[in-house]
C-alpha cells in the first residue's frame, strides 16, 4: 500500500481487544468490532484482522467487504474463514504460522510422557491416599506418526526424536530423507501405515480432504493399544468412532485438546473416561501468546503498508501455507 491516506483496518475481537495495538493505531484508522458489529466495520475497510480466530462471523459479514484487500487470522488454522466467497476473491489471506510451533510441540511431548509414566493414575491414587507401586513405560524406543508435516508437526517430530522415539510423518506427498521426519508417508495411504506406530499425533490442517480422516476405519487400523493425540482440529476426528475405539480397548488412551464441538458438552463420555486426557483448546497458549500474535500481525501490517511481500500467505485452494520442503 502507498500514498498518504490512512488505511482502514477492521479488527474482529469481541470484548477482549488485542494488546499492543498502539503502533498500528498511530498509522491506521482501526475499527474494533464484535460479530454483530463486523458488517459495519467492514464497509470501506482495506484490511481485516481476525483476532477472534474461533469466530464464525466473517462469512455472514462478507457482503459488506466492499474494499477489502487483505485478511489476517490470528491462528495457524484458517478453516473459520475458508468459505467460497473468500476463496474465489482477490483478497490475500495470511495466518499466524510460526507462533505456536514450539509450545504445541512441548505440549505433545508432555502428553506422551504423561501416558507412559501414568501421571493421571498417580494423581487419582494420591487423591484417594492410596499407596500402590506400579511399573511404568519407557518413551525411548517407541514410535510416533505425526499426521501433518507443517511447522508445528516438524517441531513435534524434533522433540519426540530428542527423547529417543522413532518418528515418521504423514503429509500430502510421500518422501524419504526428510530432515525432521525421516520418512513421510502420503496421507491418502494413511490406513496402511497406522499399524506401525505406538502413538499417532494429529496436527493436520482442516480441509475437505482431512475432515473426518480419523474414523472407525483409521482407529481399527491402528496398532492394538496405541495412543492418539489430537492438537490439530476437532473435526479431523469422528468423535463417536473414537469413543467406541476407546471403550472397546483398541486404543489404550487419547489426549484431546480440540473437539468437534467446543466447549466439549458436559454430557460427553470423554470427560469421565480414565484413559482420556481432556484440555480446553490450549496446547499453544503459553504466557505471552496474544502479544506474539499481534507482533506477527504488526510486522505483516508494516509490510502491507510498504508494499513488501507478506509473511504466511495462504494458498486458498489448499487451505494452508505451502511448505518449502
Amino acid at each position: 500500500m502507498s500514498g498518504t491516506d490512512r488505511p482502514v483496518l477492521a479488527v474482529l475481537c469481541g470484548e477482549q481487544r488485542p494488546p499492543d495495538m498502539e503502533p498500528i493505531e498511530s498509522v491506521a484508522s482501526v475499527r474494533y468490532a464484535d460479530a454483530g458489529e463486523l458488517p459495519s466495520a467492514l464497509r470501506g475497510a482495506d484490511a481485516l484482522f481476525v483476532y477472534d480466530f474461533l469466530s464464525k462471523a466473517v462469512p455472514g459479514a462478507w457482503h459488506a467487504a466492499d474494499r477489502l484487500r487483505w485478511l489476517h487470522i490470528a491462528s495457524a488454522g484458517v478453516d473459520p474463514v475458508m468459505f467460497p466467497e473468500l476463496r474465489d476473491s482477490d483478497v490475500v489471506l495470511t495466518n499466524s504460522r510460526g507462533v505456536f510451533d514450539a509450545a504445541i510441540a512441548e505440549y505433545v511431548l508432555g502428553l506422551v510422557i504423561a501416558f507412559a509414566k501414568d501421571f493421571a493414575g498417580s494423581l487419582r491414587l494420591q487423591q484417594q491416599r492410596t499407596w500402590r507401586h506400579r511399573e511404568t513405560e519407557r518413551v525411548a524406543g517407541t514410535s510416533a506418526l505425526v499426521v501433518g508435516t507443517g511447522p508445528i508437526g516438524r517441531a513435534i517430530a524434533r522433540l519426540l526424536r530428542a527423547v529417543g522415539m522413532r518418528v515418521a510423518g504423514a503429509g500430502r506427498s510421500a518422501r524419504q530423507a526428510d530432515p525432521d521426519f525421516g520418512d513421510v508417508v502420503a496421507s491418502d495411504d494413511l490406513a496402511r501405515h497406522l499399524p506401525g506406530f505406538d502413538v499417532v499425533v494429529a496436527v493436520a490442517p482442516l480441509t475437505e480432504h482431512t475432515r473426518g480422516m480419523f474414523d472407525a476405519g483409521a482407529f481399527a487400523a491402528m496398532r492394538e493399544g496405541a495412543r492418539f493425540v489430537n492438537v490439530g482440529r476437532g473435526e479431523l476426528v469422528v468423535t463417536a468412532d473414537l469413543v467406541s475405539a476407546l471403550r472397546e480397548g483398541r486404543l489404550s488412551g487419547a489426549a484431546l485438546d480440540v473437539f468437534e464441538q467446543e466447549p466439549l458438552p458436559p454430557e460427553s463420555p470423554l470427560w469421565t473416561m480414565e484413559n482420556v486426557l481432556v484440555s480446553a483448546h490450549m496446547s499453544g497458549d503459553v504466557v505471552g501468546w496474544r502479544n506474539a500474535l499481534v507482533e506477527l500481525f504488526a510486522d505483516n501490517f508494516a509490510r502491507w503498508c510498504d508494499g513488501r511481500p507478506l509473511r504466511n500467505v495462504v494458498d486458498k485452494h489448499l487451505g494452508y501455507v505451502p511448505s518449502s520442503r
